[in-house]
């Protein structure tokens, strides 16, 4: 697909800012922020995730929140706290929140085009109710009683029907 670079700025809790040009990954779902930069604008650890990385590799980051401030829009935003060596990532998560996609052809943040419910790629439905929310269909059913998706079908068709 290609390199993109992004410059953004993020704020931490005390109002300290930092500018850097992340690289846009639309496969990250965190925003990953380099050591120096998060303990710069004063970011502490909330929580912490591990995951595998392409090459089989298990890694474990800790996660934060900051806001961050692209030429597309800003956000609040959940982070990753880069370690030694972890470059400036931006990712699919910031994007969405942000109501943006990285475009294939054209290697640059365009807006999504978004409804209040769509079927996702993986046969999921997502209702945007100002975060994000994804759930089986199954789950759907029970955190929505009355709603029965009749299949999986393309977001521009999304049919359900009520018993």
């Amino acid at each position: 697909m290609g390199i993109v670079f992004i410059k953004g700025t993020v704020t931490g809790p005390t109002g300290k800012q930092a500018t850097l040009k992340f690289l846009a990954d639309s496969g990250v779902a965190y925003t990953l922020l380099p050591r120096r930069v998060w303990r710069a604008i004063g970011l502490k650890s909330m929580d912490s995730v591990k995951w595998v990385l392409a090459d089989g590799t298990m890694v474990e980051r800790k996660l934060s929140e900051c806001h961050i401030a692209l030429p597309q829009g800003k956000r609040d935003t959940p982070v990753m706290l880069g370690e030694m060596g972890d470059e400036a990532i931006l990712g699919w998560l910031t994007l969405e929140e942000l109501h943006l996609i990285l475009h294939p052809f054209t290697r640059k943040l365009q807006p999504m085009r978004i409804s209040l419910g769509q079927q996702s790629r993986f046969g999921r439905i997502r209702r945007f109710r100002g975060q994000r929310h994804r759930a089986r269909r199954s789950e759907a059913v029970a955190q929505e009683p009355g709603l029965i998706l009749d299949r999986p079908v393309a977001p521009d068709r999304l049919t359900t029907r009520r018993p």
